[in-house]
């Protein structure tokens, strides 16, 4: 005997071994518990099931017939039933409480347990609907609990049959206030738990886009709905997110990240297409001219887009000469297109450093002395260096504009 057996400690395996073959005991059943049963024998107005362990019980036939009058299971089916009580030692069940006179008994059994219920929505009322439960049962569903959206016309919902949960029973039965909002949260709980077991972060997935925000588009992956930031749909800046997507539009994205204690998914169109940063270097060159167009505008310069994903600084100390500005967008307009030369290139923190095209190989200082300094700091700061940057230091800058004389 090792020591696990002798001090009694079970292995994962074998407990479920154990338990595989010792299943619990039939008879604890709870109300309103879900069970799976196969049916034995199919009479004139029950139908008999057998739950293993020498234990049956029986339900409504007319739950199982259709419309036209058809039974829609046999014998030897295996069902879904919802345990209801114990009459005389034997055991009632429902599926769904449906239609009918029988039916009715059970409206109050449905409330305790939670079971669901099947309803007609006969009209529209003041705050809400109405709905026939149980044959002709009145029932008052609220918007707020209907699961329908303001956007939706709830005439196309007249005349149809949903299922619902009784969230209130009052004046026996005569004040019934029901949920279908309920059964959506639930079936969507169930369908989270099953996607935690397939999404991984880092998973390409299909989704559709559900609608626009200027931050972003939700996005439903399969049932459950994720962001789409801004930043993230393509590595060129957009003014307007309608500019790129359209509510409808089938997406391939990776999953970035996974929040299933917020419920918050984020996405990523940008993780599939090429980073245009890559093979900056073969593309572009110190000395080139070329044409690009103003993106944004900064107190401490302009930054011009070369290609898709690629930006350039123009400082503004390069963009007036023999001007005093304090912002570059006195010199120029955002969208503008622009001819400028690159001076420098760093692949590795991705920045590229411009200046005019036309302007002369020196440039002029603008501004203050102070104004300058605090530019300068500004354009340190968006570069992410506290003393120096492939741009040079803070004093390089400048020694450059103010030397000494």
């Amino acid at each position: 005997m090792d020591n696990h057996e002798q001090y009694g400690f079970i292995e994962e395996k074998s407990f479920a071994a154990f338990m595989a073959e010792n299943p619990l005991e039939k008879e604890w059943l709870q109300p309103g518990q879900k069970v799976q049963a196969q049916i034995v024998k199919i009479a004139p107005e029950w139908i008999f099931i057998d739950l293993g362990g020498k234990s049956e019980g029986y339900l409504d036939r007319k739950e199982y017939v259709d419309p036209e009058g058809n039974l829609t299971v046999k014998e030897g089916d295996t069902i879904t039933v919802h345990f209801l009580s114990s009459r005389n030692n034997e055991k009632l069940f429902t599926s769904k409480i449906g239609r009918g006179d029988a039916a009715k008994a059970f409206l109050e059994d449905a409330w305790h347990n939670g079971i669901p219920i099947e309803g007609r929505i006969s009209k529209e009322t003041k705050g809400g609907l109405e709905v026939i439960i149980a044959g002709d049962v009145r029932a008052f569903c609220p918007f707020s609990q209907s699961g329908l959206t303001r956007s939706e016309n709830t005439a196309d919902y007249l005349g149809k049959t949903l299922p619902f949960k009784i969230v209130e029973y009052g004046e026996q039965g005569r004040n019934i206030i029901i949920s279908h909002r309920e059964i959506l949260q639930e079936e969507k709980a169930k369908h989270k738990e099953g996607l935690k077991e397939v999404l991984k972060e880092g998973m390409l997935v299909t989704g559709k886009v559900m609608s626009l925000h200027a931050f972003g588009a939700f996005v439903d992956i399969g049932g459950i709905q994720g962001l789409l930031p801004l930043s993230e749909i393509g590595w060129d800046r957009a003014a307007e997110i309608n500019t790129l997507l359209a509510v409808g539009d089938e997406l391939s994205l990776s999953i970035l990240k996974l929040d299933w204690t917020e419920d918050k998914i984020t996405l990523s169109l940008k993780a599939n297409l090429a980073d245009p940063w890559t093979n900056i270097e073969k593309n572009f060159s110190k000395g080139a001219c070329l044409t690009g167009r103003v993106s944004s505008l900064t107190n401490f310069g302009a930054f011009v887009t070369l290609e898709a994903g690629v930006e350039g600084l123009i400082h503004i100390s390069k963009l007036a000469k023999g001007k005093r500005i304090k912002h570059a967008n006195e010199i120029l307009t955002k969208g503008q297109p622009i001819e400028v030369r690159i001076e420098a290139i760093d692949a590795e923190k991705k920045r590229i450093s411009l200046s005019l095209a036309a302007a002369d190989s020196e440039g002029t200082a603008t501004g203050e002395p102070g104004e300058n300094k605090e530019k300068a700091e500004d354009l340190l700061k968006y570069l992410g260096e506290a003393k120096s940057t492939s741009f040079g230091s803070l004093g390089d800058l400048m020694k450059a504009k103010y030397p000494r004389k």
